[in-house]
């Protein structure tokens, strides 16, 4: 249970604000209230001096709540399910998500599918009108800002019948500034409308390296310009509909072979490079209205050489970030739980050095309790004064106020029938993604394939597990797509690793197919799916090789006849891959990154911009 500490305000009476939302709360339904009666209900205020006075009534524990934004198990914020019960037993000492805001006042919850929070929209909206009532119905209470990764592509918590969208490199691909302002209109109106009011997207690395296992398709692309264009269009959209865009991972993850996920990267730019590459996007941003900003557990030591990750510097955060690049937003960290911070301190200082360096909210560390009260103990102890922390819950509630969320906390349930998920959403989303789709080679005019000559269509290769929401496997989901287009396919799935059983089973196959389709992922030099595709041509059979993923696998299939890239194995990214094959639609796609020669990595086999049509 919080404790009082000496440095503890005494809480002082607010009646009007009480009142205030105390009767928006009262005016919930199970439900939710509608947004007429949520507007009604509350005034908050807005300008500086009321947000201050809301600071300066909250006591020192509330304020350390405040800053963190963590997971919480479960698909109601009072009844969730029995395993959603036990680990937040086992990790917070709590029941529920009421239960954990009551405890600790944190000002954030992030949503994740494994966390058991996004399962449909109408349970999301029940839930996050749950959280709020929760968080209101405190004293001093405060509405909660529910972010979640919504990147699209390979990253989505929220997933059909929300519209799922091409992910940020097929985006690259069809480098249109119109779609990716559309995408994040869609896509914040549909979150907003489920009471999520803050996303961690879009992604502002850079890829530079086709090594990266962290960014690689989460990034537009590799050039910096274009990667800036996009960053700048998709923050637009976003914010447009109300919900806050994230540009991460500042200073910039786009150059690492190591993800932050489990080691700790070290890019070696020069501030030189640094300022030509990797902050452009950043610029774009913040010249765009950026409403928060992610650090990245990263060194750069041209930016800073003491050996911190940029999460936990001073000189990256409030040097570069707020006082050279004059960015006076949100800072949020990456995930605390990932090895890229914790590698160097423990988990009870690194809230603290983040404090420190300047960032404001504090995202998801692996034990709540440790790091409250860490913040607490350096403020009681005098290392973080509680200005600081007001200076941080300042910027918190301006975001707060911009976003509604002072004026009308709770998502509308009969919104979400209207604006989720809708006709119009999803044909938009297809029509995205048929200017995405990427040819590489075509020898001798294969594609696109015709149903009279290859009516009989065998789709195999890598089912790796689908992102959040999708149908999957891929290669069923291209074989439905295709029998939908006319041809009459068939799935076999062969792995992203196939033995020689399984190389021999399809190569059988093909014998009764007029053509072959092949989904590839992250092929390598003298791996098993290369000797799958070679092994698919020497049949005699024409075949399709599709990268589901990274574009860079064309380098390693010299032998195939046809060569595209989908950028992702999304059902929206496959379906229109398969219409590209079909030829229902041209492939209208230009590579957003160079790929090199498997032969000679110094050299480019394919340039940005490449990309063949017909």
């Amino acid at each position: 249970m919080p404790v009082t500490g000496s440095q503890s305000r005494a809480p002082q009476p607010s009646p009007s604000r009480r009142t205030l939302l105390t009767a928006s709360a009262a005016a919930l339904t199970t439900g939710g209230a509608t947004a007429t009666t949520a507007r009604a209900a509350v005034r908050a205020p807005r300008d500086d001096a009321s947000l201050r006075a809301l600071v300066s009534r909250m006591t020192l524990e509330e304020k350390a709540g405040q800053l963190f934004v963590t997971r919480v198990y479960g698909a109601s914020a009072t009844d969730p399910d029995q395993a959603s019960i036990d680990a937040n037993l086992n990790e917070f000492g709590v029941r529920t998500a009421a239960e954990l805001i009551a405890k600790y006042r944190v000002g954030g919850i992030i949503y994740f599918t494994w966390a058991h929070n996004t399962q449909d929209p109408h349970q999301i909206t029940a839930l996050s009108n749950g959280i709020q009532r929760a968080s209101l119905a405190q004293p001093r209470g405060l509405p909660v800002l529910i972010a979640t990764d919504q990147e699209h592509g390979i990253v989505c918590r929220v997933g059909r019948p929300a519209t799922l969208f091409p992910g940020a490199m097929a985006i690259g691909a069809g480098d249109s500034l119109e779609d990716a302002r559309a995408l994040g209109r869609v896509s914040g109106a549909e979150l907003r409308a489920m009471g999520i009011r803050q996303d961690y997207s879009p992604d502002a690395d850079v890829n530079v390296d086709p090594a990266n296992p962290v960014i690689g398709v989460r990034s537009f692309g590799a050039d910096p310009d274009a990667v800036a264009r996009l960053v700048a269009a998709e923050v637009t959209g976003y914010q447009a509909s109300g919900v806050a865009a994230t540009a991460k991972h500042f200073p910039g993850h786009g150059d690492t072979a190591v993800d932050s996920h489990y080691g700790f990267p070290v890019i070696t730019h020069s501030r030189e490079l640094w300022e030509k590459l990797d902050a452009v996007p950043f610029r774009a941003a913040i010249a765009a209205g950026i409403d928060s900003v992610m650090t990245a557990h990263i060194m750069v030591p041209a930016l800073d050489d003491s050996g911190d990750p940029a999460t936990l510097s001073r000189p990256v955060l409030t040097g570069i970030l707020r006082e050279e690049l004059g960015y006076d937003g949100v800072v949020v960290t990456d995930s605390l739980g990932m090895e890229g911070v914790r590698s160097k301190y423990g988990d009870d200082r690194v809230p603290v050095l983040a404090l420190k360096a300047g960032v404001d909210q504090l995202l998801n560390p692996p034990s709540l309790d440790v790091a409250w009260n860490a913040v607490l103990a350096a403020v009681r102890g005098g290392e973080l004064t509680e200005a600081r922390l007001d200076e941080s819950l300042l910027r918190i509630l301006r975001l707060k106020a911009k976003l509604g969320l002072l004026d009308e906390p709770y998502a509308d349930p009969a919104r979400t029938d209207r604006v989720v998920g809708t006709r119009a959403h999803l044909a938009l989303a297809d029509r995205i993604a048929d200017r995405t789709t990427t040819l590489l080679v075509n020898r001798g005019g294969l594609l696109p394939l015709s149903r009279r000559k290859h009516r009989r269509l065998l789709v195999v290769g890598a089912d790796p597990a689908s992102p959040s929401g999708t149908t999957g496997p891929p290669t069923t989901v291209l074989a439905a797509a295709f029998t939908g287009l006319g041809f009459t396919a068939t799935a076999l799935s062969t792995g992203t690793s196939p033995s020689a059983d399984t190389v021999a089973r399809a190569v059988a196959a093909a014998g009764d197919a007029d053509a072959v389709v092949v989904a590839t992922y992250n092929v390598t030099a003298g791996s098993a799916q290369q000797t799958l595709v070679g092994q698919l041509v020497a049949t005699g059979r024409p075949v399709v090789a599709l990268a589901i993923r990274n574009p860079y696998d064309v380098a390693q299939l010299p032998s195939a006849q046809a060569v595209l890239a989908s950028y992702s194995w999304t059902d929206v990214e496959l379906g229109a891959a398969a219409r590209v094959v079909a030829g229902r639609v041209r492939p209208r796609g230009r590579l957003p990154v160079d790929v090199l020669r498997a032969d000679d990595p110094t050299q480019v086999l394919y340039p940005i911009g490449y990309g063949l049509s017909y």
